[in-house]
C-alpha cells in the first residue's frame, strides 16, 4: 500500500507516457499496480464499464497495469467548454458546467472525494503510481490546489520531478521550480527525470550533475525519448497531429476548438497505408483527401461556428463535389446535419445554429447523458465492432432510415442518399480490426496492422525502455518498496 507521483516542470514534458511506462514495468515485476491522476483536464475521454468517463490517459495506464478502466483513477476530470469555463465531471458523472472562480471555490471538498478515491486504490494495490497536471511550480494556485504539490501532501506521497530537454531549458526547469516552491513543498520532492532526450547522454553529465548539486536531488536518470510514442493512443490533439507519414489514402481530420475523443483517429494514425492530416485552424482542407472526418466536439454549435470561420463548410462542398467522402463522429455528425437545438443552454447560450446541411438530420441537444460500452454491426459491411458512447443529444431525420450501424438493436447514425456523407454516435470503432479493415476496403486499401496488439507491444517496449534508462529499483525505494514483491522472487 505505497504511492509515489509523477510531476511536471510544465504541460506537456511527458507525464502520462512515463506512468503508462512505469505501470506496465511494475506490473511486469509482479506487483498490484493502479494509475491515478487526481484532476485531468481533457476533452479525450474514456468510458469506464460502469457507465462513467476518465481521462484517456487514465484508460491507457490502467491497460498498461492490467486492469480495467475505473473512475476511482481520475476523480475529477475537467472538459473545457470555452477560454471561461469547464464541464466538471466528478468520479465519472456530470457534476455541472463552472467558470474556473467558480470551480475554485469547490477545490476544497473535491480533495475529499480525490483523497477518498486514491485511498480506495491504495488498499487494493500494492503500488499507486499518481501523475500530477499541468506544472509543480504554479504557486499561484497552490491554495486550493489538489492536482500536484496539494494532493501530495495531503496524501503524503512522495513526488519525482519530470522535466523536458526537448523544448530547452531543462536546468531551469527543475532549478526554477525548487526556486519557487515553499520548504515544505519541496521536501515532498525525492528525485527528477530528465524526459525526451535526444543524442548522446554523456553530453549532459555535468548539466546532470549541476541539477543534483544545487537542488540536492538524486536523479532518477535521463530517459531518451521513445520514438514509438506515436503508436498509442494520444491525449492532445497536438501529438496525433505528428502522425502523418504514410503513402495511400489521405485522410483529413479537422482539429476543432473543442475537439473532443480524437483518439478515434489514432488506429488510422497508425496505419502504413494511410496518411493521416491534421488540418488546423487557418489551414484548407487538402484537395486531394480521400475521406474528410469530422470528429468529437465538446461544443458543438460553437465549433460549428468555429469550422465556418475557417472556410472548412466551403471546403467541404468543393470535398463533396470532386465526390470525396465524408464521416462524421458524434458532434462532428451532429455539424452534418440541417439544425443543432439547444432550447436548455446545455452547451451555450439557448438557441439553434443551421447545420451544414448535407445530412438530412436535425439534432436537440438535452435528455441524459450516454455513457455506455457497446456492441455494433456496421450495415455496409456486416462487421461486427466494439465501442462507446459519449454523448447529449438525439439525431432524427430522413437520412438516419439508412443507419451507419446497429447497436444492440438499434439504429445508429445516417447517411446521405448518395452515399458519400456518413454520421455515427460510435466513438472507438476504428480500434476496432476487422471494422477498420472492411473501411478502408471501401476506398481500395486494407488495414496492414492489428492495433489493440500494436499497443500492448509498444507498452512492453516503453517498459523496456524506461527499464534500460531509468533507476527503477530507485524508484521503488521511494515508495518504499523492494525491487520485487516477496512472493514474487
Amino acid at each position: 500500500m505505497a504511492g509515489l507521483m509523477f510531476q511536471g516542470t510544465g504541460s506537456n514534458v511527458g507525464k502520462s507516457l512515463v506512468v503508462a511506462g512505469l505501470c506496465r514495468a511494475f506490473r511486469r515485476r509482479g506487483f498490484r499496480v493502479a494509475p491515478f491522476k487526481p484532476q485531468n483536464m481533457s476533452n479525450n475521454a474514456a468510458v469506464t464499464p460502469d457507465g462513467g468517463e476518465i481521462g484517456r490517459a487514465q484508460a491507457l495506464q490502467a491497460r498498461a497495469a492490467g486492469l480495467a478502466p475505473h473512475v476511482d483513477m481520475n476523480p475529477v476530470l475537467l472538459k473545457p467548454r470555452s477560454d471561461m469555463g469547464a464541464q466538471v465531471i466528478l468520479r465519472g458523472q456530470r457534476l455541472g458546467t463552472f467558470k474556473a472562480r467558480e470551480y475554485w471555490g469547490k477545490k476544497p471538498e473535491l480533495l475529499g472525494v480525490v483523497l477518498d478515491s486514491y485511498h480506495r486504490l491504495e488498499a487494493a494495490h500494492d503500488l499507486v503510481v499518481v501523475e500530477g497536471a499541468g506544472s509543480a511550480a504554479e504557486v499561484n494556485l497552490r491554495g486550493a490546489d489538489i492536482a500536484n504539490m496539494g494532493f501530495a501532501e495531503a496524501a503524503s506521497v512522495p513526488v519525482v520531478l519530470l522535466g523536458d530537454i526537448d523544448r530547452g531549458g531543462v536546468i531551469a526547469q527543475i532549478v526554477g521550480t525548487q526556486a519557487v516552491l515553499s520548504a515544505g513543498d519541496n521536501s515532498l520532492i525525492k528525485s527528477f527525470i530528465i524526459n525526451k532526450f535526444r543524442g548522446d547522454p554523456d553530453l549532459f553529465s555535468d548539466g546532470y550533475g549541476y541539477i543534483e548539486n544545487r537542488t540536492g536531488w538524486r536523479g532518477a536518470g535521463i530517459l531518451p525519448a521513445f520514438d514509438r510514442a506515436h503508436l498509442l493512443p494520444a491525449e492532445d490533439a497536438q501529438d496525433i497531429a505528428r502522425k502523418t507519414e504514410g503513402k495511400g489514402l489521405k485522410i483529413a481530420w479537422l482539429v476543432f476548438s473543442r475537439v473532443a475523443n480524437f483518439d478515434d483517429l489514432d488506429p488510422l494514425g497508425a496505419e502504413p497505408g494511410v496518411e493521416l492530416i491534421a488540418v488546423h485552424p487557418g489551414q484548407a482542407i487538402p484537395g486531394d483527401a480521400g475521406l474528410v472526418i469530422l470528429p468529437g466536439s465538446k461544443s458543438t454549435r460553437a465549433d460549428l461556428a468555429f469550422l465556418r470561420a475557417q472556410g472548412w463548410d466551403i471546403d467541404l462542398a468543393a470535398h463533396l463535389r470532386r465526390g470525396g467522402r465524408v464521416l462524421g463522429i458524434c458532434g462532428g455528425y451532429q455539424m452534418l446535419g440541417r439544425a443543432v437545438h439547444d432550447p436548455d443552454g446545455i452547451e451555450g447560450p439557448a438557441g439553434s445554429s443551421p447545420g451544414l446541411g448535407h445530412l438530412d438530420i436535425e439534432t436537440t441537444l438535452g435528455g441524459d447523458k450516454v455513457l455506455r460500452q457497446v456492441r455494433a454491426e456496421h450495415l455496409a459491411s456486416g462487421a461486427r465492432l466494439t465501442g462507446y458512447e459519449i454523448h447529449l443529444g438525439h439525431s432524427d431525420g430522413p437520412d438516419a432510415a439508412r443507419p451507419f450501424a446497429r447497436v444492440e438493436g438499434r439504429a445508429d447514425g445516417a447517411i446521405s442518399a448518395d452515399g458519400l456523407v456518413q454520421g455515427t454516435y460510435l466513438h472507438g470503432l476504428f480500434s476496432d480490426d476487422g471494422f477498420r479493415d472492411s473501411y478502408l476496403r471501401g476506398f481500395g486499401g486494407a488495414s496492414a496492422m492489428r492495433f489493440e496488439t500494436t499497443v500492448d507491444t509498444v507498452l512492453d517496449e516503453l517498459a523496456d525502455h524506461i527499464e534500460r534508462h531509468l533507476r527503477v529499483d530507485d524508484l521503488l525505494a521511494l515508495a518504499g518498496l523492494p525491487p520485487y514483491p516477496v512472493n514474487a522472487r
